[in-house]
């Protein structure tokens, strides 16, 4: 199955919709993201924009959800920013803290206000 992901003016993900593979096939049986793209608009509208997006993050960086950012010049989806602080990685697509997580055996949440990791209650 293919899957799209329709964006609205600001490149956000707001839908994401399964095409039989079938659909998207040429004359040759070769999958064209351009085929899928016309069979989504003639379901939602020839105004809407589509783009196609791995559901095993094959391409694209990560499989696009609702909320995602599609970027054009990387040609990727990524989550929303989880902290004003993290920066995006352009080779993973994944937002990362200005530190490293603690590996010492505890368990830690991120802390905006003091940019740092604090040890988790468990309670």
């Amino acid at each position: 199955m293919a899957h799209f992901a329709k964006l609205n003016e600001n490149n956000i993900v707001t839908q994401v919709i399964v095409v039989n593979n079938e659909v998207i096939l040429d004359e040759n049986n070769q999958e064209q993201e351009s085929i899928g793209i016309e069979f989504c608009k003639s379901l939602f509208g020839t105004d809407t924009n589509w783009k196609q997006t791995s559901y095993n993050g094959s391409f694209r960086g990560n499989y696009a959800g609702i909320g995602y950012t599609y970027d054009n010049a990387l040609d990727a989806f990524y989550a929303p920013q989880p902290y004003n602080s993290w920066e995006l990685d352009t080779g993973s697509f994944l937002w990362e803290a200005p530190i490293e997580y603690p590996i010492d055996g505890n368990f830690y949440i991120w802390d905006e206000n003091t940019i740092s990791w604090i040890t988790a209650s468990l309670e």
